[in-house]
């Protein structure tokens, strides 16, 4: 077993316990108190390093299941990306367009945010970890407590259900 170190090993898993933080409450402020208090879990359980297979899907599942009490306390399952809007100043602009089609492509990438956040926890997470954190599917089933399979078919269904809702979207306009 190698031997884990607060520094090497879990603060450098900071920014990526914070996305996964905002992505379940989709507020940065409580998204930052829940990583303040992983660390601080992980650091008091230092002594139970030695037993563990991975340390970040350690830290991630800690950081998941306060992000999900915190939710569960707050009973605002449906809370809207709207808080956070401010703090998206850094737009993708490695494509020249002209207005209209950068802003089209803006309202498209909100569509799927929304309907990403209509998605039931365990698919949106699930699909967090995968597509936007780059986790393998045993790393996810380690995170929350499922099996791969399991996995497979929330990601599956999420990716599913967010395409067939956009093309509703783009051919309705709904």
């Amino acid at each position: 077993m190698k031997e884990i170190s607060f520094r090497t090993d879990v603060l450098p898993l900071k920014d990526e316990l914070f996305r996964l933080a905002l992505r379940i409450t989709l507020n940065r402020a409580d998204a930052e108190d829940i990583v303040q208090e992983t660390m601080l879990k992980v650091w008091n359980r230092r002594d139970s390093w030695d037993e563990l297979e991975s340390i970040e899907a350690y830290c991630l599942a800690i950081c998941r299941n306060m992000a999900l009490d915190k939710m569960k306390r707050a009973d605002s399952q449906q809370a809207s990306l709207d808080d956070d809007e401010g703090h998206h100043d850094h737009e993708d602009r490695s494509w020249s367009a002209n207005p209209e089609e950068m802003a089209v492509q803006r309202d498209r990438v909100e569509q799927v945010k929304r309907l990403l956040d209509q998605l039931p926890e365990k698919q949106r997470t699930c699909m967090q970890l995968r597509d936007m954190e780059g986790k393998a599917y045993k790393e996810i089933a380690q995170v929350m407590g499922i099996t791969e399979q399991q996995v497979k078919v929330n990601i599956f269904r999420a990716r599913q259900t967010i395409k067939e809702k956009f093309q509703q979207l783009e051919q309705h306009g709904l």
